[in-house]
């Protein structure tokens, strides 16, 4: 079978190899997947680097979040058992971590359901408490991340105020359904998002991207806001200013979506019980702005890892209608 396999850490675009290889085989509890789509997360570019918190021995094929087929011709979504990700042909899953593919959903849409909207809903609703009529601002709001935490903002009634970079991005946070764009590279998001408030700020902060976007939204969230922080696109974790969150009484969560995997499956399984019906109803809907072939992985995770894609960049392997 083809494979994309990292040997060294490095940039993606440099260090993934495409190679002929063996199927992988699975180990007890485990089983082997036909990939019919894998979606582009950011982890995929840390991993390829070896900064993410998980390091597969080298070498290893990235790749966290597929639709796959089992033998038996069940299309199910999961996390691939690295080092056999999901860029490849073939993937190896836990038996137990086999979700059922939404029949709404499409291969990629499907794949994409998973990580993005998990973290969305487990962020926003049980860690941030978002409540209707709340304002929510989305850091990074057309991304992958993002983006689902947009519709799934929308879907719990709150108002959502999307913080992109570039005018291409302010073009999909309004088509998401975003009520206010931001765009960082040109606004002031501080003083925009408390315009868009009437000077109150958000009560629930969205940040995947750390760094100078944290800074920010230390400096416009409300009174009783909370501050959620589920990644560093940025590359740069902040330090934050425990005295400045007593201060203006507001509270940061972290959220580490993979530990309900092992901390709390059965939460797991029932968010996904939630999205399966909220795509059903067509109230959310993965943003796939592209479906790339197998050959092209390596230069699309690369672009990934650069920030210059929108919602989810699919990859699907020759001869799979994704």
């Amino acid at each position: 079978m083809q494979a994309w396999r990292v040997h060294q850490n490095g940039e993606p675009g440099e260090v993934m190899r495409l190679e002929e290889t063996d199927q992988p085989t699975p180990g007890e509890g485990q089983v082997l997947l036909r990939v019919r789509a894998a979606n582009i997360n950011f982890p995929d570019a840390l991993l390829c680097r070896g900064q993410y918190q998980v390091r597969p021995p080298l070498p290893f094929t990235p790749g966290v979040e597929i639709c796959g087929e089992t033998e038996d011709g069940r299309r199910v979504i999961t996390n691939p058992v690295l080092p056999y990700g999901g860029f490849a042909e073939y993937a190896v899953a836990d038996q137990a971590a086999l979700l059922p593919a939404p029949e709404s959903l499409d291969d990629a849409e499907a794949a994409a359901l998973h990580i993005g909207y998990q973290t969305g809903v487990f962020g926003l609703h049980r860690r941030g408490q978002l409540k209707e009529g709340e304002t929510l601002l989305v850091h990074a709001a057309a991304g992958g991340v993002g983006s689902a935490a947009v519709q799934l903002g929308k879907a719990a009634g709150a108002r959502v105020i999307g913080v992109v970079g570039g005018a291409d991005k302010v073009r999909v946070a309004e088509e998401l359904g975003c009520d206010v764009v931001i765009d960082r590279r040109t606004d002031n998001v501080v003083g925009a998002v408390k315009d868009a408030t009437g000077g109150r700020g958000a009560d629930v902060i969205y940040d995947p991207v750390g760094g100078d976007a944290y800074t920010q939204s230390t400096k416009c969230v409300a009174f009783e806001g909370r501050i959620v922080v589920v990644g560093f696109a940025s590359g740069v974790i902040p330090t934050p200013a425990l005295n400045h969150a007593l201060v203006k009484n507001y509270t940061v969560l972290g959220l580490h979506w993979g530990l309900y995997n092992t901390k709390d499956p059965q939460a797991v399984r029932e968010c996904h019980e939630r999205l399966t019906e909220l795509a059903a109803k067509g109230a959310i809907k993965p943003l796939i702005s592209e479906r790339v072939p197998l050959t092209d992985a390596a230069a699309a995770v690369q672009r990934v890892a650069d920030g210059t894609t929108t919602g989810r960049v699919a990859v699907v392997p020759e001869g799979v209608t994704a």
